[in-house]
């Protein structure tokens, strides 16, 4: 039987998460800070679509990059043996603690590590509407319930110390520099924009996303887009890089912009792990669900409403018609996007 511990080892140690993109993110701050501090590497054990924002990290050591069909029946169990017979002397740190990942965690001979995922707490607070365990959960952020499996609790980072952090190469900010310079070149300032969200009601419809687009150009801001998901209008094409780029050139694009607006999504982390400043919209999700973005100068957009949050990933049925975004404008959005420009945006998260 597999022990969860909180012994951790300084030398190399085996973290396992396998989705989805913007939790493999988030886990990269984890990984640096205890890299810096104690010199530790990991083996990073994770799906292949994601392994790539893991490039050039420098507590990275290997990547076990998995095909979702490596990932079934016998095949994930040939997997799980391969990396249990070539890392087994060293810990295991947990941080997806699902069914598959305590499969692998099982057959593991030493301690294994795993973070603080609050699940029960999570429940309890959406059942009750908020009156259950709202101090716990605001206690730690995501990165911070991953730390819990590295530090002592009383000892856990600040949210600012586990900021996520993807390192790009000089030929990767040059090709999305060269991409933009068009654009640059006619606007100056530019923003990104990511119109789309893993749950439909985390995100505008997309016309709000156009009339901001609007307003950001009538402003004397460029804007263009990126991310996966419906095609964009003709007129927004010239701007468009959706669908047409692999992750790392995502997150080169996003790094070269000097704002970025997003959903609770992928690339509202990929933000920060790029140091691009972000407004980002919360609707169904809210700050207790550990996600909220932690730069100094980023923007969380939200309303208050009694029914937020209305579920634990922002999926299902709204019976209110989208009121937690529908009362976000796309002008709320686009003066975020000057506070940003201007160097003011807000520590803290800024309701409606």
């Amino acid at each position: 039987m597999a022990r969860y511990s909180p012994l951790v080892g300084n030398g190399h140690m085996v973290a396992v998460r396998f989705s989805s993109l913007g939790d493999v993110v988030l886990t990269t701050g984890v990984l640096l800070r205890r890299h810096r501090e104690f010199g530790t590497t990991f083996t990073f054990v994770t799906k292949k679509a994601f392994a790539p924002v893991l490039e050039g990290h420098p507590a990275v050591s290997d990547v076990v990059a998995l095909e979702d069909a490596e990932l079934h029946g016998q095949a994930q169990a040939m997997a799980f043996r391969s990396v249990i017979e070539r890392w087994a002397d060293s810990p295991l740190l947990d941080l997806h603690r699902t069914l598959r990942s305590a499969l692998l965690a099982k057959s593991w001979k030493d301690a294994i590590i795993c973070y603080k995922k609050m699940s029960l707490e999570r429940r309890l607070f959406l059942w009750s509407r908020g009156r259950f365990c709202r101090e716990k959960l605001l206690r730690y952020n995501v990165p911070q319930r991953y730390a819990i499996g590295l530090w002592p609790e009383r000892d856990v980072p600040a949210r600012e110390d586990l900021r996520p952090k993807i390192f790009l190469s000089q030929e990767e900010m040059l090709w999305a520099q060269e991409q933009l310079a068009p654009l640059r070149a006619r606007y100056g300032r530019l923003a990104v924009l990511h119109p789309f969200a893993t749950h439909p009601l985390k995100t505008w419809p997309m016309q709000t996303w156009l009339e901001l687009a609007q307003g950001l150009r009538q402003q004397g801001i460029g804007c263009f887009w990126v991310g996966m998901g419906e095609d964009m209008p003709e007129a927004e094409k010239e701007f468009s890089w959706v669908n047409k780029t692999g992750i790392r050139q995502l997150c080169a694009l996003i790094g070269a912009a000097d704002a970025a607006v997003t959903a609770d999504s992928a690339p509202m982390h990929i933000a920060a792990a790029v140091d691009t400043p972000v407004a980002a919209l919360f609707g169904p999700t809210t700050e207790e669900w550990g996600f909220f973005p932690t730069g100094k100068s980023d923007i969380v957009l939200q309303k208050s409403l009694p029914c937020r949050p209305c579920s634990l990933h922002g999926s299902g049925k709204c019976p209110h018609a989208h009121a937690c975004l529908a009362g976000i404008g796309a002008e709320d959005a686009a003066q975020a996007v000057q506070r940003l420009l201007a160097g003011k945006g807000e520590a803290e998260p800024r309701s409606m």
